[in-house]
């Protein structure tokens, strides 16, 4: 099936026991044992819950893997993820990276003894360089966050593969709809399902997924030990916005195209962030590698009182942390997504003052370019 299908037709409807169109949500804590000599499908919902099985079934299907695993937000899922390595290991990320996985492996990770190296991973000889006798991983985030980087995902993992380190991606940008990483040979899938997947701005969710079978019983294990699942109602959130992921995915990509290239010719923008550009560097392998350029994009207005102005005037989206929703959403990494990050850190990764990060939602993108034109105009 075509992707647009898959989304709907994800293999867990009709419900089984009464031809339902939408999964129950069983908001059952814990199920009754016929025989205490077997141990039953369920017995605790943070174990296992029918509601949440139909959301990981699906996930998996659309992220081409056999397991997924559907928990409170992503950092639970990159955490849970991160399970995955102990003390005394060494692993490679992203330079580039979100400020809350970056938090969460210089100063949380430490403390249980994985050291993290942060290096440009567009750079592939950059991540060979970074290796170490005790290096088990490699974190990727392609496109990253805010700066829309491109990494050769195919070109990290085979290094990966040669080293044997485990591989793991952020994928909350692109979705399965638009990247599968499993596909080019990542081990490890990793979303921000609050983001596109659920796609209306009202749940906070997480997901991991995996092909290999034994991965996934590791993970299995790390969910239910650690205990950061995802309730029976998010998980039904969760199912009914993934079906409608390819059009708003299609409707949001196509008009981020048209609103960067409106932003690329205004003179009172310095840069303009977006795969989708020609002029990006990762251009050409963002097309190799992914069904599109996604729905964010970023620009720098040069200051942070420029960007004050521009917050102020705007009208239409909303000016928040997150991003993936209906409504076009405008955030200032240095305070928001990146505020957990240190100011020189932040600069060495590209990240100004006068950087904007905009996720385009399901406006009319005339309005969109009606509405920033007019912000611009005051600066």
């Amino acid at each position: 099936m075509k992707k647009a299908t898959q989304v709907i037709h994800t293999g867990i409807e009709p419900e089984k026991h009464t031809g339902a169109s939408s999964v129950p949500i069983f908001m059952g804590s814990t199920f009754h044992q016929t025989d205490i000599d077997e141990i039953p499908a369920y017995e605790y919902s943070r174990s296992g819950n029918p509601t949440r099985e139909a959301l990981e079934t699906a996930l998996a299907k659309l992220e081409g893997g056999t397991r997924a695993f559907a928990l409170a937000s992503g950092m639970a899922a990159m955490t849970t993820a991160m399970a995955l390595f102990g003390a005394g290991d060494h692993v490679i990320a992203s330079r580039d990276i979100y400020g809350g996985t970056y938090r969460l492996l210089s100063k949380v990770w430490t403390q249980f003894g994985v050291e993290t190296t942060f290096v440009d991973t567009t750079d592939l000889e950059a991540i060979k360089e970074a290796g170490q006798p005790n290096t088990k991983g490699l974190i990727l985030e392609s496109p990253s966050n805010p700066t829309l980087a491109i990494t050769d995902i195919k070109g990290a993992v085979a290094i990966a593969k040669e080293n044997n380190w485990l591989t793991l991606i952020d994928n909350t940008f692109m979705t399965p709809y638009l990247q599968q990483p499993l596909e080019l040979g990542v081990d490890v899938v990793v979303h921000s399902a609050t983001k596109f997947l659920g796609g209306h701005s009202d749940l906070v969710a997480g997901a991991v997924v995996v092909k290999d079978k034994n991965l996934g019983k590791k993970l299995s294990f790390y969910q239910n030990a650690f205990g950061a699942i995802l309730s029976p109602h998010d998980s039904w959130l969760l199912i009914r916005g993934l079906k409608t992921l390819a059009v708003r995915m299609e409707a949001s990509q196509k008009s981020a195209e048209i609103i960067a290239s409106y932003l690329a010719k205004q003179k009172g923008i310095e840069k303009v962030y977006y795969p989708g550009l020609v002029s990006h560097k990762g251009y050409d392998l963002q097309l190799q590698q992914a069904e599109g350029a996604g729905a964010v994009l970023s620009f720098d207005l040069g200051n942070r009182e420029k960007v004050k102005k521009f917050l102020q005037k705007t009208k239409l989206p909303l000016v928040a942390v997150s991003l993936g929703g209906v409504e076009s959403i405008l955030s200032y990494p240095t305070t928001m997504s990146h505020g957990a990050m240190e100011p020189e850190e932040r600069l060495i990764r590209g990240i100004g003052p006068g950087l904007i990060r905009l996720s385009v939602g399901l406006e009319d993108p005339d309005d969109l370019i009606d509405d920033l034109h007019q912000a611009l105009e005051d600066l």
